[in-house]
């Protein structure tokens, strides 16, 4: 059984490695009275928690939180993506505790990933928002940018989320075209990775430059520019998609 124990978008591990609590280091925050959510899930061996960001909690000896995405970087796919669903259960848990039909308070399904309204017989399933990436490369030169809505200093990939009625394909081409201007070609699928901040499906792609100059969409983008893997600026770290496709693992 493993158990994970979050605090804001931070998972609580053996200090100085990946290791996940204990039984005992479960039962100890479980009667500490401060948890906001519980859960678990026999299917897939596993039970999950969560503190309040903001609440001082004691931390158990050798133990330490540390972010959630170096927790990815860490682990192998198997342990990120168990890590991603518990995560993203708990969000979903959080959010979703009353019917939006009647008001009544949900209750979590017997035998499905589910919540049901006891009083008008909704049922509620996680919200999946799928979204694309993509890496556009000019011959050795790779597109990146630096978003408005990161408080990190960096540059990624140009990303953003599938509308409803369009391909994977076609937001990605249009992506592009609203953000920095310019034609991409020879489109294609690499890979995907499920991402809880706070339930995105991240379906990645890589893209060559076709034409025009690149003029960012300023309500987006503070800029984007080309730059080559020996000359790289600041970019996501190891556990990310915009890491895999920056460094090449997908080339």
């Amino acid at each position: 059984m493993n158990y994970y124990i979050f605090q804001g978008q931070k998972i609580l591990v053996k200090t100085g490695s990946h290791i996940l609590p204990s039984a005992a280091v479960w039962k100890a925050c479980a009667d500490s009275g401060l948890l906001v959510r519980s859960f678990n899930e026999r299917a897939y061996s596993y039970s999950a928690a969560s503190f309040p960001a903001e609440t001082t909690v004691p931390l158990p000896d050798s133990y330490e939180y540390i972010p959630l995405r170096q927790f990815f970087a860490e682990s192998n796919d198997d342990e990120g993506a168990l890590a991603a669903r518990a995560a993203g259960l708990l969000n979903w848990r959080t959010v979703n505790t009353f019917c939006t039909a009647c008001g009544a308070a949900l209750e979590d399904d017997d035998r499905l990933t589910a919540r049901n309204c006891p009083n008008c017989g909704k049922q509620y399933f996680p919200r999946i928002e799928p979204c694309i990436i993509v890496l556009i490369t000019r011959g050795d030169e790779l597109l990146l940018a630096r978003h408005r809505m990161r408080n990190q200093d960096m540059y990624t990939c140009i990303a953003g989320f599938i509308e409803i009625g369009e391909s994977a394909e076609q937001a990605v081409v249009r992506e592009v075209r609203e953000e920095v201007g310019i034609e991409i070609q020879k489109l294609r699928y690499v890979g995907s990775q499920g991402w809880p901040f706070p339930d995105q499906l991240m379906l990645a792609y890589r893209a060559e430059y076709k034409s025009g100059e690149v003029r960012v969409q300023e309500s987006e983008l503070y800029e984007a520019k080309w730059f080559t893997r020996d000359a790289l600026p600041s970019h996501p770290k190891a556990g990310s998609m915009g890491w895999r496709l920056i460094t090449g693992i997908y080339d």
